[in-house]
């Protein structure tokens, strides 16, 4: 016999405590999976460490500024890589600027691949830079997917947490 329809209810209210734990449990499957994967590193972990209760969006705030930034560098790259003569230089420095920023969130397979990318910009490699170009957009934009995927479960447990406070 199922349940009576006002337990069912509560049970499936967005804000019922057993959603938040279910919320909280998915978000850390989440994170441990990238790591797993090696889509992020411990650099992301002491990027966490830095969010509080004074700031609880700042993570957030990080790898939204981070996918900006890819994006921008991204399609830059794209447009000199796409030159009948590429200036290597200009290449080099924009994926020096990418694999900063990829380090700093803790995007490991993101900043492995600009390094690769590196090395054939310094050959002045065209073929090589522009696989590399591939595949450093193919981990940016997995990555990028369980960022987005990631910040929605995080808007989803604030949205709670603030409910609860009022």
């Amino acid at each position: 016999m199922p349940p009576p329809l006002c337990s069912r209810v509560l049970l499936s209210h967005p804000f019922s405590p057993m959603s938040l734990m279910a919320l909280r449990e998915q978000l850390n499957m989440l994170v441990n999976s990238m790591y797993i994967e090696g889509l992020l590193d411990q650099q992301f972990q002491q990027l966490q460490m830095l969010q509080d209760a004074s700031s609880p969006g700042f993570v957030a705030e990080v790898i939204t500024l981070f996918c900006e930034d890819a994006e921008r560098i991204l399609t830059e790259l794209t447009k000199l890589v796409d030159q009948a003569v590429v200036e290597f230089q200009k290449v080099d420095a924009y994926v020096h600027q990418l694999k900063g920023s990829s380090s700093s969130v803790g995007a490991q397979n993101v900043k492995l691949a600009c390094i690769q990318f590196r090395q054939f910009c310094e050959e002045n490699n065209k073929d090589g830079c522009l696989n590399a170009l591939n595949v450093v957009k193919h981990h940016y934009y997995l990555l990028r997917n369980k960022f987005d995927t990631m910040l929605q479960l995080e808007q989803r447990i604030q949205a709670y947490d603030s409910k609860q406070q009022n």
